[in-house]
């Protein structure tokens, strides 16, 4: 289980950085959307991977249990990380509808003043 579990996040993980460093808004919302996920199943993950157990402690004793922190932690981090991916798709889509296009511009603004000639000050 722990093997699946890592795993899974690791290729969270490789998939949200290669589509993070695309030159394209939506691929990078989509990246940062899967480094989200990476991170909350880390998360969830830390809080001891038991199969069948009760989520709180029912008895005192030698009972195993799952801590329900990180489960709250995570409920928490999927609210906010869909706020935050739909904030960043109605920026990319306002920046798509004003420019006609949605690649991500990576000229200096200075290089593109009126009075300059070849990027030479």
């Amino acid at each position: 289980m722990e093997f699946v579990v890592a795993s899974s996040v690791g290729v969270l993980t490789a998939g949200g950085v290669y589509l993070v460093l695309r030159l394209r808004t939506f691929p990078v919302i989509l990246g940062l959307a899967m480094l989200s996920y990476a991170v909350n199943i880390f998360l969830f993950s830390t809080g001891r991977l038991a199969i069948n157990a009760p989520p709180v402690l029912q008895k005192y004793g030698e009972a195993t249990y799952t801590d329900p922190l990180p489960q709250a932690l995570v409920l928490t981090a999927i609210v906010i990380s869909f706020g935050m991916t739909a904030v960043l798709v109605m920026i990319a889509l306002g920046a798509y509808l004003e420019a006609d296009h949605d690649r991500i511009d990576l000229t200096d603004p200075e290089d593109n003043e009126p009075g300059r000639k070849d990027g030479a000050a």
